[in-house]
């Protein structure tokens, strides 16, 4: 029998990635396929190159060669492992396959208005047509259901493909899924890191996302071991990092950069976005009040090469409007939501995307 490319690549797609649940040439996962002294030599990539599965699928490709070849061909697989988790195409992810683009948003310390961040970035992208999740992985501090005025609801068990996933709950047009919706508000949420992880990790993998253009991950403050895994595991487009102007801020707000430079996680960075850049009274829209200094965390950004996405005020309509479960950004061209637009326009530039065009 002529043994050629197309015999070779058709023996070789009955072999399935075990976690990616389809064959390894509909993926795309073999290359350099020769055919010399009776020998068919390839690279393959797997997404869990543990040496376990790297014997099973060798094992496997051996087996369809010889089986739609001939016994007498020998076969050398050159097993390597795919890039991290953000590097893969979206049909080579284990996880939110479904997901176009994926944004983590991060702070160095807590109370600089991340969630308020998040919250709003999702609602004013699902504003925009866009289909959007949330994911609140603040897990000692979940604020999502509040601040979508869903604190009462509880996600519900649907059935797809024969499994019982978590259907996430929507509101404003916003798939979400919070730590807060399985417990109670007074509980307080005390888990060891391994155990908030497994938990977190359960909101993506086993949760109804379907398909989204954008998903926003509310992680939690500072940096640690839940950061880590998550970063590592999500297939993260990049990351978004909030500060206040505040010298204190920005001290932690260096270590959160750093964080997602380092070579384990390497995750790009979209930029960062001043919250609370200034005080603007209601009663006096046009005066600019830098009670936590000024332009800190967009000088910050300058010197170390990083993208300033905008800043946002510091008003009363913010924090009511995260009181009463509706986003600021979903306001009538107030200054604050306007501020908010310009910011998430600015996102949307960092990963190419055409901006939103004004209203005539």
């Amino acid at each position: 029998m002529e043994v050629t490319l197309e015999k070779i690549m058709h023996a070789l797609s009955f072999v399935i990635e075990p976690d990616l649940k389809k064959d390894i040439v509909e993926l795309n996962l073999v290359s350099k396929v020769e055919f010399q002294n009776n020998t068919v030599r390839f690279d393959l990539q797997i997404s869990n190159p543990a040496l376990h599965n790297r014997k099973r699928i060798e094992e496997a490709c051996e087996h369809q060669i010889k089986r739609h070849l001939g016994d007498s061909i020998n076969v050398e697989a050159n097993v390597t492992a795919m890039g991290k988790a953000h590097e893969r195409k979206p049909e080579h992810r284990t996880m939110l396959p479904g997901v176009k683009h994926i944004i983590a948003v991060a702070s160095g310390k807590g109370g600089v208005g991340k969630s308020t961040i998040s919250s709003n970035l999702a609602a004013g992208l699902a504003a925009e047509g866009y289909k959007v999740g949330l994911v609140d992985a603040d897990i000692y501090g979940p604020s999502m259901p509040a601040m979508f005025n869903v604190g009462d609801e509880k996600p519900a068990m649907v059935e797809v493909n024969g499994t019982q996933m978590i259907k996430p709950v929507e509101s404003f047009g916003v798939k979400m899924l919070s730590i807060g919706f399985f417990s109670s508000p007074d509980q307080a949420v005390v888990w060891r890191g391994p155990m908030a992880t497994k938990a977190l990790t359960q909101m993506f993998k086993d949760a109804d996302w379907g398909e989204l253009d954008f998903m926003i991950i509310d992680l939690p403050p500072g940096t640690g071991d839940v950061h880590l895994t998550l970063v590592q595991q999500i297939p993260l487009t990049g990351a978004v990092v909030v500060s206040t102007p505040q010298e204190i801020a920005l001290v932690d707000m260096r270590k959160a950069l750093a964080m997602f430079k380092m070579p384990e996680i390497n995750v790009p960075v979209l930029g960062v976005v001043e919250n609370m850049a200034y005080f603007t009274p209601e009663e006096l829209p046009d005066n600019k009040y830098y009670i936590f200094g000024k332009n800190g965390a967009k000088d910050l950004a300058e010197r170390m090469d990083f993208n300033f996405l905008g800043e946002i005020p510091l008003v009363q309509s913010i924090r009511e409007a995260g009181d009463v479960g509706r986003p600021a950004v979903l306001q009538n061209d107030t200054p604050q939501a306007l501020a908010l637009k310009a910011f998430i326009q600015n996102v949307k530039a960092q990963i190419k995307l055409e901006p939103t065009p004004a209203k005539a």
